[in-house]
């Protein structure tokens, strides 16, 4: 789940990350408000979960009040990127002397916590890895020891940092470990983090990734969550407890189990598919989930057909032939399908459906081979 930068600004100063003063307006007259109380240039920033804001037009500098109402009035009337701009954050115009980068997400092939800085600040990471790479500094966070004071120090001389403000620097690294660590975050990142001509560290833009699996910890982040970047047949799979995400393909695949879940999509790529969708019904999922999961398949128009493989073990396999049964008579879909039951009460499903007249398989490789044969004479 990805909060918006005025989100997570707040998050950043309640751990003692400075960051320019300022609120957030819904509307061009509050945005002039805001920007009156501020008394000086402001920046007026579309509030948006999409990267290239300042080039698509949706960051603007306004040095009179007058200018910002104008500012916001174009900026909440874009779109970017297909997401509307709703809010816009209105915040003091900082005085600009040296643009970094400071950032920590997750490692997979370290198993660990990496922290990024870099001399190139202001700049997408990605494109400072891809045209500069040696310009990024790294280094991982013990999972015990947690981050050293060495190792900031490291991190800021290979950056080419001033010493003076090496000490301010330590301070918004451990601020920022701190914040990753509690929110169970995969990202958190300030780009640019700014020295001002006075020579203070400011954190000018802010953006935090947290973990969905981990939301049941933190209520409070939950209720930040911007519908407006989801897409809305996933918002509402979550709410019957399924794991639902939409792919590009025009195989829907329907799972009990994440890891059996990828391996029915790859076994589908394997016979030359595409999968639709990643759809895991979880264990012991009822007739009323599976039919559930049944309707936000079908309701991909690109969908040609549909392969069911569930391994019935907490899961039972009549259950799940009841919840496609039921699923057929309400939705009377118009594609073919595949279903493939192993384990519990695998027998008593298969037998349900057979009587149903619906195409079965005994192993995953006869099933996928079935629904991508279906998918194309579908198709054509």
């Amino acid at each position: 789940m990805k909060l918006h930068e005025y989100q997570t600004k707040q998050i950043f100063a309640d751990h003692g990350i400075p960051i320019p003063k300022g609120w957030v307006a819904e509307t061009p007259e509050e945005a002039e408000r805001i920007a009156r109380e501020l008394g000086g240039p402001v920046a007026v920033k579309a509030q948006v979960l999409v990267g290239g804001r300042g080039k698509a037009g949706g960051i603007k500098l306004a040095r009179t009040p007058e200018e910002a109402r104008q500012v916001a009035e174009a900026i909440l009337n874009m779109t970017i990127k297909g997401l509307p701009v709703r809010k816009v954050l209105v915040e003091e115009a900082a005085a600009i002397a040296q643009e970094i980068y400071l950032g920590i997400t997750n490692d997979r092939a370290a198993k660990r916590p990496v922290v990024m800085a870099s001399s190139e600040g202001g700049v997408d990471i990605e494109e400072v890895a891809r045209r500069s790479p040696e310009k990024i500094a790294r280094t991982h966070i013990h999972p015990l020891l947690g981050l050293q004071a060495y190792q900031i120090r490291g991190l800021a001389s290979d950056i080419d940092l001033p010493r003076e403000h090496w000490s301010k620097f330590i301070a918004f690294a451990r601020a920022l470990e701190a914040v990753y660590h509690k929110y169970d975050a995969t990202l958190v990142e300030i780009n640019p983090l700014v020295i001002t001509q006075e020579g203070d560290l400011l954190a000018l833009d802010a953006k935090m990734v947290v973990d969905d699996n981990a939301l049941f910890r933190h209520p409070e982040l939950e209720e930040m969550r911007d519908l407006d970047a989801e897409d809305p047949v996933e918002v509402e799979a979550r709410k019957y407890g399924l794991s639902y995400i939409k792919l590009e393909g025009n195989i829907g695949c329907m799972v009990n189990g994440a890891g059996l879940a990828m391996a029915t999509m790859d076994i589908i790529k394997l016979y030359g598919g595409e999968p639709a969708n990643f759809l895991d019904i979880g264990g012991g999922a009822s007739a009323e989930r599976v039919a559930h999961a049944m309707r936000f398949i079908l309701s991909d128009p690109k969908v040609k057909a549909v392969l069911i493989n569930i391994f019935g073990g907490i899961t039972r396999g009549d259950e799940v032939a009841r919840g496609i049964l039921q699923a057929l008579e309400e939705v009377k879909p118009n594609v073919p399908m595949v279903v493939r039951l192993v384990g519990t009460n695998a027998e008593e499903g298969m037998a349900l459906l057979q009587e149903a007249a619906m195409e079965t398989a005994t192993t995953l490789s006869e099933a996928a081979q079935k629904a991508v044969a279906l998918a194309g004479s579908s198709a054509s």
